[in-house]
């Protein structure tokens, strides 16, 4: 990564002003989702697709120089999941170049359009959707315009790398039709895009651009910064939530070598030194002398069912579909538990700020440039264009990890050693005790069968805490809640919509005439938690799919055919088949110890349909549970990746197998006790499946659907159900750890 560009008055006005530009001015406004609801309009406007509707203005999406050069703008970020270089593909399909061609900027608040947070999967469906029409509106513009200058109709036109081609070879390049303002004109709702067929990028290999430095530990994250005169800060944390600072010397390490500042704002501290090993010394130093009073408020560990259910704040109904009770043949009930987990990023937490000229910029592998900036200037008491967040690769997310707490670390310190960048590492026990994890889980299924044991009624209740406290403000931010003026945090609130939260995929897709679910919510947070990658849909499909196949066998029906019957949506259907056709799936027996385990999800009921099948061994003498062989058959729409589809497929598939078989968080009534990967197992490269095969089913045309986080409660719930064929009893409290399996299995 080169030095970044420490100029604190870029703005996206100047850096749109370039001579001969497309574009020459600009004007963002607000997301939806921070703005206040505006005045209903007189005529209603048509929706336009995917972050158009929030951000209408062409000239967010696409800048065109006087010399042919091409910028696509999108407010996400590459968290590692290839939005660099798919984002690429659609916007050069559309204005009829090479994916290679185009220079792609991501979030950046001065830059970019705000789209809120990268996450829940969303960014090829809305910000991938606004670039390729904003793109088709374009080329469609530059036809016109090329059609005044030659003299040409436009229907005799074409747009080909970069040029617009008329007959008798008349031709204008992109460049030669750059004017002032010329694309500062709203989205149409009516663009018309390329039809599948006549496609020279999507859908077509393109090798991601973001791998080659992360493959040979080039320039490639946040943490690989060394700007000119950067100096290194290190923080000291309490040693438990609600830890009070009672005592601090600081003249000693004041005078170790190389410390610039000795940072102490409430219960907040930090060390500023010229090198990095200087900054570790006196952290260390600062970490001995700080005395702190702690208190026991957290809940028993082992007895977490009982508090997530004496503690219930309120209980929202997720859905509520035709009769409480129905008669029937048999009534079938299973509750299922999760531990709180971590995002275990593999690279602890940074950031660097730098205070300049009044203007603090931050560079962060934050989810979200814009929440992150107005968190941050609230923590410093300064109007929001005082700071600019620009993302900055991350190695490690998964959702909300200790990316914003880094990034206010850095804002805050900066303001001691104002001209210079500084640079906030977290060590490793930093990130694993002070993250925020995904929250424990509770839920009770219960399913009533007819005579041919089909479901004629479910009940469905879940227990969690919210699985969301992003910034937000202040006190969404570790440095805000430390620091003298104390930013507490945001009151949790239940909250039910179509992207789900701790409900995400609690109603299940299946066809059932008569449907309760409910959500128990729990509003006291006695452990850190925020969003974790895919939040309550890996807990509540391990625990729909777990149940499903109980109700197969209390029907005595195949687990895929028993799904397939309960299915009428022809995508999901599809995806079953093609995974269990790609798998083998038979109902010959296995060998003693062995299982074959199938799984289904359409993620958040509304993006990617995603199905897997898998086989396992369970070792009872050791209680290893070993996955062998797994095939994934996935829909996400129009397939612009395929192979980053199956990289984000493969990925996810492993990160929920080290969930499901390893991981969870350690406390006792006081302290967090998972500070290292002794004491927070991840999978290993030993444990990983012999094979893994992920099959695209395509859809050229349809929309794009999110599909980065579909493989996590399919796979949980495959391997629980694997673990069933395998051993004849289930497991129902994740992880399946070892001293769990051999419990269950009574060794």
């Amino acid at each position: 990564m080169n030095a970044p560009n420490l100029l604190s008055d870029v703005t996206r006005r100047g850096f749109l002003a370039g001579a001969g530009a497309l574009v020459v001015s600009f004007a963002i406004p607000a997301a939806a989702q921070e703005s206040a609801p505006a005045a209903p309009a007189a005529t209603e406007k048509p929706k336009l697709p995917g972050s158009l509707d929030d951000t209408p203005s062409l000239d967010a999406w696409i800048r065109i120089d006087a010399d042919g050069s091409i910028t696509v703008f999108t407010g996400k970020a590459e968290l590692g999941q290839g939005t660099k270089t798919s984002l690429r593909q659609i916007a050069a399909e559309e204005l009829e170049v090479e994916p290679a061609s185009i220079k792609l900027i991501t979030a950046d608040t001065a830059l970019t359009p705000n789209e809120g947070y990268t996450a829940g999967s969303q960014t090829i469906q809305n910000s991938g959707t606004a670039i390729r029409y904003a793109s088709a509106q374009v080329r469609q513009i530059l036809i016109a315009k090329a059609s005044e200058k030659l003299g040409a109709p436009i229907e005799a036109l074409k747009a080909q790398a970069g040029v617009i081609i008329g007959p008798n070879g008349a031709k204008a390049s992109y460049g030669d039709l750059v004017g002032a303002d010329f694309l500062h004109v709203n989205a149409a709702a009516d663009t018309k895009l390329k039809p599948p067929a006549a496609y020279h990028a999507i859908g077509k290999p393109f090798a991601r651009v973001d791998i080659p430095a992360k493959v040979t530990g080039g320039h490639a994250y946040v943490q690989d910064m060394r700007p000119p005169g950067m100096v290194h800060a290190r923080v000291v944390r309490p040693p438990s939530y609600g830890a009070k600072l009672s005592g601090f010397a600081d003249a000693a390490v004041k005078a170790m070598p190389g410390v610039i500042a000795v940072v102490r704002d409430g219960d907040f501290l930090a060390v500023v030194a010229e090198q990095e090993f200087q900054a570790v010394r006196a952290m260390r130093a600062m970490a001995g002398v700080a005395k702190w009073q702690e208190q026991a408020a957290l809940p028993d560990q082992y007895d977490l069912p009982a508090f997530l259910e004496k503690s219930v704040a309120e209980v929202g109904t997720v859905t509520s579909v035709g009769a409480d009770s129905v008669p029937g043949a048999r009534t079938i009930e299973a509750r299922f538990t999760r531990a709180y987990q971590m995002h275990g990023s593999i690279g602890p937490s940074s950031a660097i700020a730098m205070l300049d000229n009044g203007l603090t910029t931050v560079w962060t592998h934050t989810q979200g440039v814009y929440p992150d900036r107005k968190a941050i200037a609230q923590m410093l008491g300064v109007p929001e264009e005082r700071v600019r967040c620009i993302h900055t690769e991350g190695s490690g997310c998964y959702g909300h990890n200790g990316a914003d707490d880094a990034a206010a670390d850095a804002a805050l310190i900066a303001q001691t050693v104002p001209g210079k960048p500084v640079r906030v590492q977290w060590m490793r026990d930093q990130e694993h005790l002070w993250e925020p994890y995904g929250p424990a889980m509770l839920t009770r299924a219960r399913a009533t069968l007819d005579q041919s044991g089909n479901i004629v009624s479910w009940h469905y209740d879940l227990w969690s805490n919210s699985h969301g406290t992003r910034p937000g403000s202040a006190g969404s931010l570790i440095a805000g809640r430390l620091m003298a003026r104390h930013f507490p945090p945001d009151p949790a609130k239940l909250q039910i919509s179509p992207l789900g939260n701790g409900d995400r995929n609690a109603i299940p897709l299946y066809d059932v005439p008569n449907q309760r679910v409910n959500w128990h919510f729990v509003a006291d947070m006695p452990l850190r938690v925020s969003s974790l990658r895919s939040l309550g849909a890996y807990c509540n499909v391990f625990s729909i799919e777990s149940f499903m196949d109980e109700l197969a066998q209390a029907a005595n029906a195949d687990p895929v055919e028993y799904r397939l019957r309960h299915l009428k949506d022809p995508r999901a259907k599809k995806v079953i088949e093609v995974a269990a056709q790609k798998f083998g799936w038979s109902k010959e027996a296995l060998p003693e110890g062995r299982g074959r385990g199938f799984a289904f999800a359409k993620y958040k009921n509304h993006a990617a349909y995603l199905a897997v099948a898998l086989e396992a061994n369970v070792d009872s003498d050791s209680g290893a549970i070993k996955v062998s062989r797994v095939v994934a058959a996935v829909d996400c729409g129009e397939a612009v990746a395929p192979d980053s589809i199956i990289n984000q497929t493969e990925g996810g598939i492993l990160q929920s197998m080290s969930w499901t078989l390893y991981e969870e968080v350690h406390f006792d009534r006081t302290r967090i006790l998972s500070p290292d990967w002794s004491t927070y197992p991840i999978l290993r490269f030993s444990a990983v499946p012999d094979t893994i095969d992920v099959q695209v089913v395509d859809n050229p045309g349809a929309p794009y659907l999110g599909v980065a986080e579909a493989a996590q409660g399919p796979t949980a719930g495959a391997i629980a159900n694997a673990f069933r064929s395998a051993t004849g009893k289930r497991i129902h409290d994740l992880p399946f750890t070892r001293e769990r399996v051999k419990a269950v299995l009574g060794v």
